[in-house]
């Protein structure tokens, strides 16, 4: 029998299109796609611009949420609702170790000075089953 950090990781294993809320320089949120990969102690990670947007408004408050496991409008599928603290890594290893080719089309490599990983550490995931009125909450 499946557990629930089984179901997370059956949703945020490997590559998948997730929606990142942050949080403004005026207070208010702010949603985007990121394509984000989930490890097995559930961490989040995805390539961004060091100068970009985002980037600015994690420094600011990393406090973040992200959504993620519907791929289309119409499907009954499973989805995650996660909160969490990002933390930008400039950090030569980790970029190195989350580089993956078709990042080339953003960035002219692993040392490219404006590429960085953002990591989010989640706090509270709710995973939602199809059909289910009530999540079940995971807590670290």
């Amino acid at each position: 029998m499946a557990t629930l950090k089984d179901h997370i990781l059956e949703i945020i294993g490997g590559q998948h299109l997730a929606s990142l809320a942050t949080v403004t320089e005026e207070g208010k949120p702010w949603v985007r796609y990121v394509i984000a990969t989930g490890d097995k102690d559930l961490t989040l990670r995805f390539a961004c611009f060091l100068d970009s947007r985002k980037v600015a408004q994690i420094k600011k408050n990393p406090e973040v949420h992200l959504t993620c496991g519907v791929t289309a409008p119409q499907a009954a599928e499973s989805y995650l609702q996660i909160q969490g603290r990002a933390e930008v890594s400039t950090d030569e290893a980790e970029r190195g170790a989350y580089w993956k080719e078709e990042l080339r089309r953003y960035f002219k490599g692993p040392d490219d000075p404006n590429y960085c990983v953002v990591r989010v550490v989640p706090y509270r995931i709710e995973y939602m089953a199809p059909g289910s009125m009530e999540p079940e909450v995971w807590i670290r």
